[in-house]
């Protein structure tokens, strides 16, 4: 039904509209008698053969939802009704931020990619925190967060540390985005001297808490296996908990558009199936390069069950999707864990 009838409503819109009533008819779905149990029982899968440890957390399955759905923390248990193992929410800044100019948000429908330059917009870690007061996650819940655009990079350690501290307790995990792609400058961030200057800061941090929250780096899938190396080194050897690998890259490199076209969508980071063997070259490296001992997520232009098995044998603890849940649909998520039980 999804492909047939409601993504072809939803594409007739441009798809930052699209993304904003896809959310506001989960909110809708709320308050609809029986409609979160009805969804849980079409799209959840659940067996003891799909559940996974990792950073010390019982996943129930090891699919996840990437960041940037949910950018606001305000739809992670609609939004886990349809049997994700965890949920990423953010970037989420100390500040509420509006992001880059529109149009920022297109899609390449007959490469099934997306191209972004939101700019991290979102209404603050505040906004977030108050909606995790409300409602508590039924789900494994990661905070992914950055820094403010107005914010130097010199000074960029402050903004994480806010963010960090004031989430601390209501989110299970952390994923510190240092490689967005559509906020200058943040990049750089990847430079082991940044990294460490901010990373080292939320490690001490950590241990004024009671509980545990492991620290996970997102690197860019366009970085070099030089600076790459740095970074896994210093996650080693400092007690970051895994790499998210990766982010959206700057690259078109697998795109069928004219050239002409690609150029009138202009900047922005590419989600989706091009991006797909990027990201799982970029697990397979951090998995050899590590032997092993840091854990991964893999994420970037999974579509299948079969590639969501490609990158977990490839050294993936374990998977997120975000472009496959807009093009293929909820049941995406049911598939891949249907697929990785052997239901082909």
């Amino acid at each position: 039904m999804y492909k047939k009838l409601i993504r072809p409503i939803l594409f007739c819109f441009n798809a930052e509209t699209a993304h904003n009533l896809t959310l506001f008819a989960l909110g809708i779905l709320r308050y609809v008698p029986f409609a979160r149990t009805m969804i849980r029982l079409i799209y959840k899968r659940e067996s003891p053969a799909l559940e996974r440890e990792v950073f010390g957390l019982k996943f129930k399955n090891p699919v996840g939802l990437a960041g940037g759905l949910d950018k606001n923390g305000e739809f992670y248990n609609d939004l886990g009704n349809f049997g994700f193992g965890f949920i990423e929410i953010g970037s989420l800044t100390p500040e509420p931020q509006p992001g880059n100019p529109k149009p920022r948000l297109f899609r390449v429908v007959k490469d099934r990619a997306i191209i972004n330059r939101m700019g991290i917009n979102n209404k603050g870690v505040k906004h977030a925190v108050e909606q995790l007061k409300k409602t508590r996650p039924n789900t494994i819940l990661a905070a992914n967060i950055s820094k403010n655009t107005t914010s130097i990079n010199d000074d960029a350690s402050k903004d994480y540390e806010s963010s960090f501290a004031l989430l601390y307790d209501f989110v299970d995990m952390f994923v510190i985005n240092i490689s967005c792609p559509n906020v200058s400058g943040l990049s750089d961030l990847q430079d082991v001297s940044f990294l460490s200057d901010i990373v080292d800061k939320l490690l001490e941090l950590r241990m004024y808490f009671d509980d545990y929250r492991p620290i996970l780096i997102k690197v860019s899938p366009d970085i070099s296996h030089q600076q790459l190396d740095e970074i896994i080194d210093y996650c080693l050897m400092s007690g970051v908990d895994g790499i998210v690998a990766g982010n959206t890259t700057r690259s078109r490199s697998g795109l069928t558009l004219e050239p002409e076209k690609i150029e009138e969508i202009g900047n922005g980071g590419m989600s989706g199936a091009p991006l797909y063997a990027k990201s799982l070259e970029l697990v397979k490296y951090i998995s050899t390069q590590s032997k092993g001992k840091l854990p991964v997520i893999g994420v970037g232009g999974i579509m299948s069950g079969a590639q969501a098995k490609e990158m977990l044998d490839a050294g993936a603890s374990l998977v997120e999707i975000y472009s496959g849940f807009i093009y293929e649909g909820p049941s995406i998520v049911r598939k891949i864990n249907s697929y990785l039980l052997g239901n082909r």
